[in-house]
């Protein structure tokens, strides 16, 4: 059975996202390729990790009706949809990256919830 496996990443909008990502950097040690990344030396994917992103607009996080999206990882992205659809839950929409498969769907409060298979390793 499909399950999520933990948080993949929060998503929210800052006035200057490259003026956070290094105050992360700078004060908490963090950084990554896309932003902040935390990685999960217990996972047994290839170099699994949570990211923290941060946007200057709202468009990813639409149709979402807050300023953030919560990403959570599962270990089987095409099986827990399956389960979501037999549940009557809408899928928005989903993609394959290539370094991951993703998928959207709104909570019943309308915060969007992205979930993502991690498919490689980060570069």
């Amino acid at each position: 059975m499909a399950k999520i496996t933990g948080l993949g990443g929060v998503f929210y909008v800052v006035k200057d996202p490259a003026k956070t990502r290094q105050w992360y950097k700078e004060k908490l040690g963090i950084d990554g390729e896309y932003g902040p990344q935390l990685n999960w030396s217990e996972e047994t994917g290839d170099k699994p990790y949570s990211l923290i992103s941060h946007f200057e607009k709202h468009d990813y996080i639409q149709p979402g009706k807050s300023d953030f999206m919560i990403n959570l990882r599962v270990d089987d992205l095409d099986g827990f949809l399956a389960e979501l659809k037999n549940k009557d839950v809408a899928i928005l929409d989903s993609v394959d990256e290539g370094y991951g498969k993703f998928a959207w769907l709104l909570d019943p409060d309308g915060i969007k919830i992205e979930l993502w298979q991690q498919v490689q390793a980060p570069n």
